[in-house]
């Protein structure tokens, strides 16, 4: 394929994630929406008047970047997740499998449906923030390098998770279990600080501390972890991810259902 046809189908899968995501709004963007409201009022308006400032920032300021980056995690994986899965028990897979499209031009479309929906939610979890609080950015640099790193991350755990489910079932198995969890214990509603020693030294191996602190710090300029770690860390995950994702391609996995 010469320089044209590569660029034709790469914006034809992701026109086709693009319209998906806003055909179906009220499912895609609205509900992070009403949940992040509630997280601002319960946690930032109800309990957060009750707590110490924290880094010299309100409570409702530091838990403001963490919340958002809950919902642009999950929502750039489950975007590439369930746009792969429903291609292949669709069939449409096949379609673009039998063209002469290179994988990698494959994976990139998806991925950037996964992005695109990531960076779209967190544009609107902060508009919506600034009617809780008022935020002087500290770096918008670092906002959008944390932001778009962190959706390219979990666009690709999406695609892996969604070549070895089974069924749309399986698809939430791993965002239940092990996302979620892993995404309340990596310093979103609290700092390292406040912890124990030994809680400390066990949260600095959840890699999604290091996304969340650096996004908090691009933000309101706070954060528990070296910046520079933290972009190293998400620069191997997107090398890793990338390579396992063109490998898992290339070998054939998960191309049925």
């Amino acid at each position: 394929m010469n320089r044209k046809q590569i660029l034709a189908s790469y914006m034809t899968i992701v026109r086709k994630e693009f319209l998906r995501l806003f055909r179906v709004w009220i499912q895609t963007l609205l509900p992070p929406v009403i949940t992040t409201v509630l997280y601002f009022l319960v946690f930032g308006k109800f309990i957060g008047t009750q707590v110490a400032p924290i880094g010299g920032r309100t409570y409702m300021e530091f838990i403001v970047p963490g919340v958002i980056m809950m919902s642009v995690i999950t929502q750039s994986f489950m975007h590439s997740a369930f746009g792969y899965f429903s291609a292949k028990f669709q069939r449409s897979l096949e379609e673009i499998l039998v063209s002469p499209t290179p994988y990698w031009v494959m994976i990139a479309g998806y991925v950037t449906g996964g992005v695109l929906r990531g960076m779209i939610t967190g544009t609107l979890l902060l508009a919506v923030s600034l009617f809780f609080t008022t935020i002087a950015v500290h770096s918008i640099g670092h906002v959008i390098a944390f932001a778009l790193l962190t959706s390219i991350v979990f666009s690709l755990a999406g695609l892996i998770n969604a070549i070895f489910a089974k069924d749309f079932d399986s698809i939430s198995i791993f965002p239940t279990f092990i996302l979620t969890p892993l995404t309340y214990l990596a310093g979103t509603f609290y700092s390292l600080s406040m912890l124990p020693q030994v809680w400390r030294d066990l949260s600095l191996w959840n890699p999604l501390l290091y996304m969340i602190n650096g996004f908090r710090y691009g933000l309101i300029g706070v954060t528990d972890v070296s910046i520079g770690i933290a972009y190293a860390i998400l620069c191997v995950l997107v090398a890793v991810l990338s390579f396992t994702v063109w490998y898992l391609f290339y070998s054939g996995r998960g191309v049925r259902v």
